[in-house]
């Protein structure tokens, strides 16, 4: 629902659920757990997911971005709160983006994504490749804002 409620607000949806287990088999789509009606187990802390809301508009494009999770305890809320922690830190392409569409919200998570994914990879990169990750995870101009 959460995933959601921003395609719902525009009268459109997708038709596949929002992630799913990964990590056991290796299989594509693997339970037990998951991010959709068909899985029944609850999460637990350890538990490691796909995160990949998308919209297709068909015969036109689609959209995807796919993370994993990890499943942790959260300090919220005093004590049996859940929340996910990234695991998949790759950029996410700027080009594609029409900042003037995004919230102050939206704009500071892309900002505070980007730069986790250059501090933790980039000191592992050296030269072009290390080059192209700072371009790639650079902020959003200020002019955008």
């Amino acid at each position: 629902m959460l995933a959601r409620q921003f395609l719902w607000q525009d009268g459109v949806t997708y038709n596949h659920g929002t992630g799913h287990g990964v990590g056991h088999f290796l299989s594509v789509h693997e339970g037990p757990a998951g991010i959709s009606s068909r899985y029944q187990t609850p999460l637990e802390p350890g538990m490691v997911l796909s995160n990949e809301p998308g919209y297709y508009k068909e015969g036109a494009y689609g959209i995807r971005i796919e993370n994993l999770l990890l499943v942790v305890e959260s300090a919220v809320g005093g004590g049996g709160y859940l929340e996910f922690e990234t695991l998949t830190l790759a950029p996410i392409e700027l080009r594609l983006i029409a900042p003037a569409l995004l919230t102050p919200a939206e704009r500071e998570w892309l900002d505070q994504y980007h730069e986790r994914v250059f501090r933790e990879v980039g000191p592992r990169l050296q030269g072009e490749v290390r080059t192209w990750l700072q371009q790639a995870t650079r902020r959003l101009p200020a002019a955008d804002r």
